[in-house]
Protein backbone atom coordinates (compact mmCIF):
# COMPACT_ATOMS: atom_id res chain seq x y z
CA UNK A 1 0.00 0.00 0.00
CA UNK A 2 1.41 3.33 -1.06
CA UNK A 3 0.07 5.15 1.99
CA UNK A 4 2.04 2.78 4.25
CA UNK A 5 5.29 4.21 2.87
CA UNK A 6 4.53 7.57 4.52
CA UNK A 7 5.52 6.01 7.84
CA UNK A 8 9.02 5.24 6.60
CA UNK A 9 9.81 8.19 4.35
CA UNK A 10 9.65 11.97 4.63
CA UNK A 11 6.92 13.72 2.67
CA UNK A 12 9.67 15.26 0.54
CA UNK A 13 10.81 11.76 -0.47
CA UNK A 14 7.33 10.52 -1.29
CA UNK A 15 7.22 11.59 -4.97
CA UNK A 16 10.16 9.23 -5.57
CA UNK A 17 8.40 6.54 -3.52
CA UNK A 18 5.28 6.90 -5.66
CA UNK A 19 7.40 6.42 -8.76
CA UNK A 20 9.10 3.35 -7.26
CA UNK A 21 5.74 1.96 -6.15
CA UNK A 22 4.50 1.79 -9.74
CA UNK A 23 7.80 0.50 -11.13
CA UNK A 24 7.55 -2.62 -8.96
CA UNK A 25 6.88 -5.64 -11.21
CA UNK A 26 4.11 -6.91 -8.93
CA UNK A 27 2.19 -3.69 -9.51
CA UNK A 28 2.67 -3.47 -13.25
CA UNK A 29 -1.02 -4.27 -13.80
CA UNK A 30 -1.89 -1.35 -11.50
CA UNK A 31 -0.35 0.97 -14.09
CA UNK A 32 -3.68 1.63 -15.74
CA UNK A 33 -4.99 2.82 -12.35
CA UNK A 34 -1.83 4.74 -11.41
CA UNK A 35 -3.40 8.17 -11.86
CA UNK A 36 -6.43 7.32 -9.72
CA UNK A 37 -4.32 5.64 -7.04
CA UNK A 38 -1.90 8.56 -6.95
CA UNK A 39 -4.73 11.09 -6.80
CA UNK A 40 -6.38 9.34 -3.85
CA UNK A 41 -3.03 8.95 -2.07
CA UNK A 42 -2.33 12.69 -2.51
CA UNK A 43 -5.77 13.63 -1.17
CA UNK A 44 -5.22 11.45 1.91
CA UNK A 45 -1.72 12.84 2.53
CA UNK A 46 -3.13 16.39 2.38
CA UNK A 47 -5.56 15.43 5.14
CA UNK A 48 -3.06 13.51 7.35
CA UNK A 49 -2.85 16.19 10.07
CA UNK A 50 -6.64 16.40 10.24
CA UNK A 51 -7.08 12.62 10.12
CA UNK A 52 -4.49 12.11 12.86
CA UNK A 53 -6.13 14.78 15.03
CA UNK A 54 -9.50 13.04 14.63
CA UNK A 55 -7.96 9.67 15.49
CA UNK A 56 -6.21 11.12 18.53
CA UNK A 57 -9.54 12.57 19.71
CA UNK A 58 -11.41 9.27 19.48
CA UNK A 59 -8.83 6.73 20.61
CA UNK A 60 -8.73 6.25 24.34
CA UNK A 61 -5.28 5.62 25.85
CA UNK A 62 -3.86 5.54 22.31
CA UNK A 63 -2.61 8.10 19.85
CA UNK A 64 -1.16 7.97 16.39
CA UNK A 65 2.37 7.70 17.81
CA UNK A 66 1.49 4.46 19.67
CA UNK A 67 -0.72 2.78 17.08
CA UNK A 68 1.04 0.14 14.97
CA UNK A 69 2.01 1.26 11.48
CA UNK A 70 -0.28 -1.23 9.72
CA UNK A 71 -3.26 -0.28 11.86
CA UNK A 72 -2.52 3.44 11.53
CA UNK A 73 -2.33 3.22 7.76
CA UNK A 74 -5.59 1.28 7.58
CA UNK A 75 -7.30 3.71 9.97
CA UNK A 76 -6.14 6.74 7.97
CA UNK A 77 -7.40 5.27 4.71
CA UNK A 78 -10.76 4.21 6.11
CA UNK A 79 -11.28 7.44 8.04
CA UNK A 80 -10.54 9.43 4.88
CA UNK A 81 -13.15 7.35 3.05
CA UNK A 82 -15.70 7.81 5.86
CA UNK A 83 -15.17 11.55 6.25
CA UNK A 84 -14.30 12.78 2.75
CA UNK A 85 -15.08 10.19 0.04
CA UNK A 86 -18.80 10.23 -0.72
CA UNK A 87 -18.45 7.43 -3.27
CA UNK A 88 -17.62 4.82 -0.63
CA UNK A 89 -20.31 3.88 1.91
CA UNK A 90 -19.18 3.97 5.54
CA UNK A 91 -19.92 0.27 6.04
CA UNK A 92 -17.83 -0.69 3.03
CA UNK A 93 -14.91 1.44 4.23
CA UNK A 94 -15.05 -0.22 7.64
CA UNK A 95 -15.43 -3.76 6.27
CA UNK A 96 -12.47 -3.32 3.93
CA UNK A 97 -10.36 -1.76 6.69
CA UNK A 98 -11.09 -4.64 9.07
CA UNK A 99 -10.26 -7.18 6.36
CA UNK A 100 -6.94 -5.50 5.58
CA UNK A 101 -6.09 -5.16 9.28
CA UNK A 102 -6.79 -8.85 9.87
CA UNK A 103 -4.65 -9.83 6.89
CA UNK A 104 -1.62 -7.62 7.53
CA UNK A 105 -1.85 -6.69 11.20
CA UNK A 106 -1.74 -8.57 14.48
CA UNK A 107 -4.41 -10.95 15.79
CA UNK A 108 -6.33 -8.14 17.49
CA UNK A 109 -5.94 -5.60 14.66
CA UNK A 110 -9.31 -6.23 13.05
CA UNK A 111 -11.21 -5.67 16.30
CA UNK A 112 -9.11 -2.60 17.14
CA UNK A 113 -9.69 -1.00 13.73
CA UNK A 114 -13.40 -1.82 13.84
CA UNK A 115 -13.74 -0.31 17.33
CA UNK A 116 -11.97 2.90 16.41
CA UNK A 117 -13.84 3.41 13.14
CA UNK A 118 -17.20 2.68 14.77
CA UNK A 119 -16.72 5.89 16.77
CA UNK A 120 -16.86 7.89 13.54
CA UNK A 121 -20.14 6.63 12.13
CA UNK A 122 -23.66 7.36 13.22
CA UNK A 123 -25.56 4.62 15.01
CA UNK A 124 -27.36 2.49 12.48
CA UNK A 125 -25.10 3.46 9.56
CA UNK A 126 -22.40 0.90 10.22
CA UNK A 127 -22.73 -2.41 8.41
CA UNK A 128 -19.97 -4.22 10.29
Amino acid sequence: MLLFRVEFNSLEDMPEQVKLFFEDEERSEAGEFAAAITEKYEKIVEKLPELDALLNEKTEKWNTKRIGKVELTVLRLALYEIMFDEEIPEGVAIDEAVTIAKKYGQDSSGAFVNGVLAKFVKKGDQNS
